[in-house]
């Protein structure tokens, strides 16, 4: 894919898309309202307990309540941020995140991935209480409140893992220290790791804090799901196809290296058994052109186009001149 440098132009504190801040200002406008009116959060907020009817039989036969679902709670939930430390961050984050995401994606396809994204998060989210709740018989899961934009930012983390692969070789740049290609492929190698260093972290805290469950199944669908999207069904515009086979965004690669041997058979299980139609109607379409795959197509050719631009760079850099040596050159000329 062709596109832009992530890291690249202008600062990441600049340059804010009209998108972004469209949506910071959704979200600094949930806050103000639960912090004005805190009643609305019981009707903007996933309460799991307001999707279950609920009858209680008095005398055997009259019904005594009746709980109404809050259908749109699965939409609005992720755009409320109950804290103040909570709308700064995710504020922050989107702006910087979405930056980046959205030059790459367009408009269109990032702002449908936030709405794909979050109501996807919400179902798993729902479905995990009730389950929660069956399991402990602990009514806490049921009617705490859950909202945040949380899961979305995870899914963002996954989105810049998925292009970070695309953008390293426009990343490196042609500059006069050697240093500074260190600063930036150090930068690369944690922002593919943003995902899972996060993960790790949420789970970590979730053992010593009893607010976990209202933000750790968020964080995990929200990688989850992103990475299942990205991978699986988000359109190419370039090559009409869907989805990201590339090897660098398989599911093994969200962990360490000597664990993916582990991960790739039971991940390949899941694989087939939720997206074995898919890639048979895929093949069957013929995602062709003149009996050849389309261009991108191949995971393993992408692979090999990676490693002989970074082979090529590599060495125009070893043969580039130093600074030093384009001072000592011009000294000697003059």
């Amino acid at each position: 894919m062709s596109s832009p440098s992530i890291l690249g132009g202008t600062s990441l504190f600049t340059g804010f898309t009209k998108l972004c801040k469209g949506l910071a200002v959704v979200l600094a406008a949930g806050h103000i309202v639960v912090q004005i009116l805190p009643p609305a959060v019981n009707y903007l907020a996933l309460i799991p307990a307001r999707y279950l009817l609920t009858f209680q039989f008095v005398n055997s036969l009259s019904l005594h309540s009746l709980t109404i679902p809050f259908v749109w709670n699965l939409i609005t939930a992720g755009y409320i941020e109950q804290s103040i430390y909570g709308v700064v961050a995710s504020t922050l984050c989107l702006l910087i995140m979405g930056k980046l995401l959205e030059q790459v994606w367009g408009s269109k396809e990032f702002l449908k991935f936030i709405f794909i994204a979050n109501f996807l998060i919400s179902v798993c989210v729902f479905i995990t209480a009730i389950s929660l709740y069956y399991i402990t018989r602990r009514e806490n899961y049921l009617y705490m409140p859950i909202s945040g934009f949380q899961g979305i930012l995870a899914g963002f983390l996954v989105g810049i893992k998925q292009i970070i692969p695309d953008q390293e070789l426009s990343l490196l740049r042609i500059k006069a220290k050697m240093s500074h290609y260190v600063l930036i492929g150090a930068v690369v190698n944690v922002m593919q790791w943003f995902s899972s260093l996060m993960l790790l972290i949420a789970i970590a805290i979730s053992f010593f804090t009893a607010e976990s469950a209202t933000y750790l199944p968020t964080l995990i669908f929200g990688t989850y799901m992103s990475w299942i999207y990205l991978r699986y069904f988000q359109r190419k515009p370039e090559t009409k196809l869907r989805g990201d086979p590339s090897d660098e965004f398989a599911f093994s690669s969200f962990f360490p290296e000597f664990l993916r041997p582990i991960i790739d058979p039971i991940a390949s299980i899941f694989h087939r058994m939720l997206c074995g139609r898919f890639e048979t109607s895929t093949e069957a379409h013929g995602d062709t052109l003149g009996g050849a795959p389309l261009p991108g197509s191949d995971p393993i050719e992408a692979t090999r186009r990676r490693e002989r631009g970074a082979r090529a760079l590599e060495e125009r850099l070893a043969t580039a001149p130093s600074a030093e040596e384009l001072k000592k050159d011009a000294s000697e000329n003059v």
